[in-house]
C-alpha cells in the first residue's frame, strides 16, 4: 500500500502529492489527525486507488485529489480504478481491513510541478458537471455513504427538487423501530438562497463525474427552528388548474361601483 497526501501549492500547477513513509500500516496516518488532510491510497493487491477526505479537508484540496487521482490512474496504464474511500464509514469492515493494510513501496511515483505540461485555460478545472440524476437512484447513491457523527441532515438537494429527512416509527408485535425516510418539499424555482439560516456544513456527492446531490448540514447540538423557508418553491399539490387568462385579468378588474352601491342606488331611484 502506497500513500501519498495532496499538498496544494501557491503557484501552477497548485497541487502535488507527496508519498507518506511513516508508520506501519494505514491506521497509523488516518486518524485524528488527518481530519483536516486529503490522501490517496494506491493499494497494488487490489489494483485500487482509494481517495480518502478528512472530514476538516478544504472543498479545494479534495478537487485536486480527484485531479490527482486521475493522473495517478492514467500513471498504472489505467489498470487501476478510482474509488472513495469516504464511502464508509470507520466501522465497516472494508474500511478496517484497509486500516490493517502495512504501508510500503510501489512503482507508483509522486506527481511533482515538472510533471505538468504548461497552463491552458481552464485544463485543471475539475471535470465535475452538474446535470439532473435520475432521483431514486441518487438517493440510493446518496444514503450510501455515512453521516457525519457531529451533525445532521437538515436538506438535500437533487437536481431541482428539494428533500428534507423525517423520522418515521414503525410499530411490530414486540418492538417499536423508527426509520428516517426523506420526504420531498417541492421543485426549486429559478434562483435560491439559505442565506441568514443556519451555518451549513455542505457535504457534494460525486459519481462518475456527475453532481449527484447536496447536503445541507446542521451540528447535532443545534436546536434552533431553521427559519420559515423563503426558498421559491413549487408545491406539487398546489398546482393550479389551467385556466383562462382573460378571466384571470377579468378578476382583478374593480368594477366602478361595486354591487352594494348600485342596489341602494336602484332603491333610491325607485323610491323618488
Amino acid at each position: 500500500m502506497q500513500i501519498f497526501e495532496v499538498i496544494e501549492l501557491n503557484e501552477f500547477p497548485y497541487m502535488e502529492i507527496r508519498e507518506v513513509v511513516q508508520g506501519q500500516n494505514l491506521g497509523d496516518i488516518l486518524n485524528e489527525t488527518s481530519i483536516e488532510r486529503v490522501y490517496l491510497l494506491v493499494d497494488h493487491d487490489t489494483k485500487r486507488i482509494w481517495t480518502y477526505n478528512g472530514p476538516h479537508s478544504s472543498f479545494k484540496v479534495q478537487l485536486y485529489g480527484g485531479i490527482l487521482a486521475g493522473m495517478l490512474r492514467k500513471q498504472l496504464r489505467l489498470f487501476y480504478r478510482v474509488y472513495p474511500l469516504n464511502m464508509y464509514s470507520k466501522e465497516d469492515r472494508e474500511f478496517q481491513e484497509l486500516l490493517e493494510k502495512p504501508i510500503g513501496g510501489g512503482r507508483v511515483t509522486p506527481i511533482e510541478k515538472q510533471d505538468f505540461p504548461e497552463p491552458t485555460p481552464d485544463k485543471y478545472v475539475a471535470d465535475v458537471s452538474i446535470s439532473s440524476p435520475k432521483i431514486n437512484a441518487a438517493l440510493e447513491y446518496i444514503n450510501q455513504f455515512p453521516q457525519p457523527e457531529t451533525l445532521i441532515r437538515r436538506f438535500m438537494i437533487i437536481g431541482g427538487t428539494i428533500f428534507t429527512d423525517e423520522e418515521i416509527t414503525e410499530s411490530f408485535l414486540q418492538e417499536e423501530k423508527t426509520t428516517i425516510n426523506q420526504v420531498k418539499l417541492g421543485r426549486l424555482n429559478n434562483g435560491f438562497t439559505f442565506f441568514k439560516d443556519h451555518n451549513y456544513s455542505t457535504r457534494i456527492i460525486i459519481k462518475e463525474r456527475n453532481i449527484q446531490g447536496i447536503e445541507l448540514y446542521v451540528n447535532k447540538e443545534d436546536t434552533s427552528p431553521s427559519l420559515k423557508i423563503e426558498i421559491p418553491i413549487i408545491y406539487e399539490d398546489k398546482f393550479a388548474k389551467p385556466g383562462s387568462i382573460n378571466k384571470l385579468i377579468k378578476a382583478f378588474q374593480i368594477p366602478k361601483k361595486l354591487a352594494e352601491e348600485t342596489e341602494t342606488s336602484a332603491q333610491n331611484d325607485s323610491a323618488n
